[in-house]
């Protein structure tokens, strides 16, 4: 899911800012080193306009004069060139006139000045060839304006192409941590990037095989131990005659027991290790639960109808487990109770016992956490451990709080169906 915070703008967005600001320091940089070393070229305009004047005619002299100037000026330069008064009346021309204004005025013939030189005394000078610097400062100023303004066009698609596969490479390494070990990435050129998504690729492989070889040995573990237990029973019932009816029950609870715990750990491995494609279905989660309190005498459900989006075998699991530990290590009657509140289903289990310390309500859902000084403490210490894997899977959660009462209480909350 792609997200955009302003106190936290995309690395797009902070890779292109910090491109704009070096391109904003290097012009400054040279404007500086311009100020200190381009003072020659910007003081010889106005050598050259010195030069001009005293080149040329004084101000006051006669046409002629002013004309004879201008053509030594001119001469050998093949150049077109005007020379105009401080209010731009021509005093001499050579070659065809240029026009005064000649770049603010449309429909305007004769060549264009490619050089406009103020005298001193107040004269323009109007040349179609150039003479010394046109404004070095003004144009140095334009160049680098549309330097940066070039790199800034041309850097953002580049900038954007980088932190795209960058994304990409996140979003495989959100959908690989979610649970999805088929997840990969496309591998995209041959930079660093690129590397950095194969690494990735190896790594979900090498997961992905582990996490294979970790549920093959779990099946087959789960197997080769059922094997000897159903052996055992057999045994069991084959010399009944010949065992003590007391130490014939411890027996076959211990192979239920064995049994059981079988189920909880393969069931656990295969929440935590993949997020598997389960079925899922809408149920009514208080019709659910009626149907697992009618399972056991001294259960009590109130609530309201709770519609969800689950899959009706881990939920049914999920409840058993509940009402299990409060029939083993709580004192009945079991209260179960459904309310919706926020778009939530709110599950509440508890029972009538002395409860859970606040300081074990995280310590009771990790596996194989069993309480001491318990009325039973039978069970391998799984069963909440998967209510809060399953209440995970579903988008939900499973704690433990404290009622209004000050009792302790089981409360799973689960997302209704929209």
């Amino acid at each position: 899911m792609k997200r955009f915070s302003l106190g936290l703008p995309r690395l797009y967005f902070r890779f292109y800012v910090a491109l704009l600001v070096i391109l904003l320091l290097f012009s400054i940089a040279v404007m500086q080193v311009w100020s200190r070393a381009g003072g020659p070229l910007e003081r010889s305009n106005t050598t050259l306009s010195q030069v001009m004047q005293n080149v040329l005619a004084p101000i006051d002299a006669p046409p002629a004069q002013q004309q004879a100037a201008l053509e030594r000026v001119a001469a050998g330069l093949n150049a077109h060139m005007t020379l105009y008064t401080r209010d731009w009346r021509p005093l001499a021309v050579v070659g065809v006139q240029i026009p005064a204004r000649h770049w603010r005025r449309q429909g305007v013939t004769g060549p264009p000045p490619e050089s406009f030189v103020r005298l001193p005394d107040g004269r323009k000078l109007l040349s179609s060839e150039p003479l010394g610097f046109t404004r070095p400062k003004a144009m140095l100023h334009n160049a680098l304006m549309l330097l940066a303004l070039g790199i800034g066009i041309v850097a953002f698609p580049l900038v954007r192409a980088l932190t795209k596969r960058l994304e990409r490479l996140q979003q495989g390494v959100e959908s690989l941590g979610a649970g999805d070990l088929t997840t990969r990435v496309k591998v995209e050129g041959k930079d660093e990037v690129a590397r950095l998504a194969q690494s990735f690729n190896r790594a979900a492989d090498q997961i992905e095989q582990l996490v294979g070889a970790h549920k093959t040995l779990l099946a087959n573990a789960s197997h080769e131990l059922r094997t000897p237990l159903a052996r055992i029973r057999l045994a069991l019932e084959l010399i009944k005659d010949g065992v003590d009816p007391k130490r014939r029950a411890g027996l076959e609870q211990d192979i239920a027991e064995l049994n059981h715990l079988l189920d909880e750990i393969l069931l656990a491995s295969r929440l935590g290790a993949i997020q598997e494609n389960t079925e899922s279905e809408e149920l009514d989660l208080l019709a659910l639960a009626a149907e697992e309190c009618a399972r056991y005498d001294e259960a009590i459900l109130d609530g309201e109808s709770a519609v969800i989006q689950g899959d009706p075998r881990l939920l049914r699991r999920l409840l058993r487990n509940l009402l299990e530990n409060a029939h083993r290590h709580g004192v009945p009657p079991a209260q179960v109770q459904i309310a919706c509140a926020d778009g939530q289903a709110i599950l509440g289990v508890w029972d009538e016992g002395p409860g859970i310390p606040d300081t074990e309500f995280e310590r009771v859902f990790e596996p194989f956490f069993r309480r001491r000084g318990t009325l039973d403490n039978s069970g391998a210490g799984l069963g909440l451990a998967l209510v809060r894997q399953i209440a995970r899977r579903h988008c939900g959660e499973a704690r433990c709080v404290l009622t209004k009462n000050g009792r302790s209480c089981f409360e799973v909350t689960l997302p209704l169906k929209r």
